[in-house]
């Protein structure tokens, strides 16, 4: 079933992102030019390979680059207009979202097609069985978002479209899908990386968000905590050694017998309202680790054994239990997302200090992700930004969770600096290989917080989305020379 989320919403002014304006850069040898039809923007530049130390990426994935360190000032009119409107594409992993975002921050159209049932019958993601919910629905979902909008391909400025991290199977559908789009309407293209879109939709939904600020970005899969510098540039300060809170909650309420079609993370806090959150003792993760990295993988097992020795009986749903059962259950989701919270309170803690060394005139914290719309997350992780005196920023519930709208504007924020690909040819080969980035890092490790147990060096395929725009800045500015 596709759900449909059409967003009225007050026009949102982006233009004090970007100071500065009124001075125009001199035009360059690798100078841009866009052309406006029907809100159409087309670029007339050559292409420049993919300058990147991966030979893993593929080689037909060309980028256009047109960008310097420094926000890009073009002398066309047109650079800040209303008019862009950009197609956003998600499909990472269970849930097929796509959205149309003003260049002003307005939403015009936002829908999602869930995966509920998959997850309520696998216990989880079932990668195969998502790309097909994936391929069967994504035609309807954009095209929903289209008629939503009221506008037609036509009326595209661009596509962007998450390429990484993700599941490879699923990534690939709305990359497909986007290329087509971008393809046979002669649009340009924009890549998303998944965290950061996560990142900069706080900067849509909060005026005063600037750079740098701190980011804790939490998810089924990930568990990130970043200090973003500038647009494309971040460190990362921590990560999940093994599993990510997402996941830890997914678990939880799947061993506990919850209805896992709302997701495992809703199901748990609800339940949790219901217990005791001191009346099983689970210890903290890595309480000897000063670090700022996460690790779930012990506290899930500790659950696990709290159910056993409670005999609770997953295969028996919540609302067929006892009461001295669901009282039992209750007890054990309160105190494993007390103890899970705890975790990711000394984490960001530490690395709220850590950043402020790293960027003293920080003044926010961004929390989102699928696991920052608990509503006891939130109110922890404020007592904690609030005694370091910054100010915690949450994007709603509807844009926390995998959508569209973070990946539409995260497009339009690199679009509007030249960060972006050349339209695709209409028709491609059957056999063509598609660039995706299915574990992609955001930013370069923080030397003080990296992690013996798993270090990003044998961890990583793709170099990060930082190291990639720092190499592309250099080159762009020898070229410049």
């Amino acid at each position: 079933m596709v759900r449909l989320f059409f967003t009225l919403s007050p026009t949102i002014s982006r233009f004090s992102i970007y100071p500065g304006i009124s001075s125009v850069l001199a035009a360059t040898n690798t100078s841009l030019r866009l052309r406006r039809q029907h809100h159409q923007f087309k670029t007339k530049t050559p292409t420049l390979p993919l300058a990147s130390p991966s030979s893993s990426s593929s080689p037909n994935f060309k980028r256009t680059r047109f960008y310097s360190t420094g926000a890009r000032i073009f002398s066309n009119s047109n650079y800040f207009d209303d008019n862009l409107v950009v197609l956003g594409i998600e499909t990472s992993c269970d849930d097929t979202a796509a959205a149309i975002v003003r260049g002003n921050g307005e939403v015009l159209s936002q829908v999602i097609s869930s995966q509920a049932e998959l997850l309520a019958q696998y216990g989880g993601v079932a990668p195969k069985q998502a790309e097909e919910a994936h391929s069967r629905v994504i035609d309807k979902v954009v095209q929903d978002a289209l008629d939503r909008a009221n506008l037609t391909e036509k009326d595209l400025s661009a596509v962007a479209v998450t390429i990484g991290p993700g599941l490879s199977l699923c990534l690939r559908v709305g990359v497909r899908k986007a290329r087509r789009v971008a393809g046979e309407f002669s649009l340009p293209m924009v890549g998303v990386h998944h965290m950061e879109a996560h990142a900069l939709v706080a900067r849509l939904v909060e005026q005063e968000l600037s750079f740098p600020f701190m980011a804790l970005l939490v998810s089924g899969g990930h568990n990130l905590l970043v200090l973003a510098h500038k647009l494309g540039q971040y460190t990362q300060l921590g990560t999940t050694v093994d599993d990510a809170l997402g996941e830890a909650f997914d678990k939880t309420a799947k061993w506990l017998g919850l209805d896992m079609r709302r997701s495992g993370g809703p199901a748990v806090e609800e339940l949790a309202l219901e217990g005791d959150a001191k009346s099983v003792k689970f210890n903290v993760p890595m309480k000897n680790h000063k670090d700022c990295n996460f690790s779930y993988a012990g506290l899930k097992t500790q659950v696990r054994l709290a159910i056993e020795a409670k005999e609770i009986d997953c295969k028996c749903p919540l609302s067929s239990t006892t009461n001295g059962d669901r009282r039992n259950r209750a007890d054990i989701a309160a105190s494993f997302q007390r103890v899970a919270v705890l975790h990711l309170e000394e984490k960001c803690e530490r690395a709220i200090d850590w950043a402020l060394e790293l960027e003293p005139s920080i003044k926010h914290m961004v929390v989102s992700g699928g696991v920052a719309s608990n509503k006891y997350v939130r109110l922890r992780l404020n007592n904690i930004v609030e005694n370091k005196n910054l100010k915690l920023v949450c994007p709603p519930p509807s844009l926390c969770t995998d959508n569209g709208v973070m990946v539409a504007w995260t497009g339009l924020e690199h679009f509007r600096v030249g960060r972006y690909d050349p339209p695709p040819p209409a028709i491609e080969p059957d056999d063509y290989v598609y660039d995706l980035r299915p574990r992609w890092p955001l930013g370069e490790e923080y030397a003080r917080g990296r992690s013996e147990a798993r270090s990003m060096r044998s961890a990583r395929i793709h170099p990060s989305l930082t190291s990639i725009i720092r190499a592309d800045d250099s080159l762009q500015q020898q070229t410049q020379t």
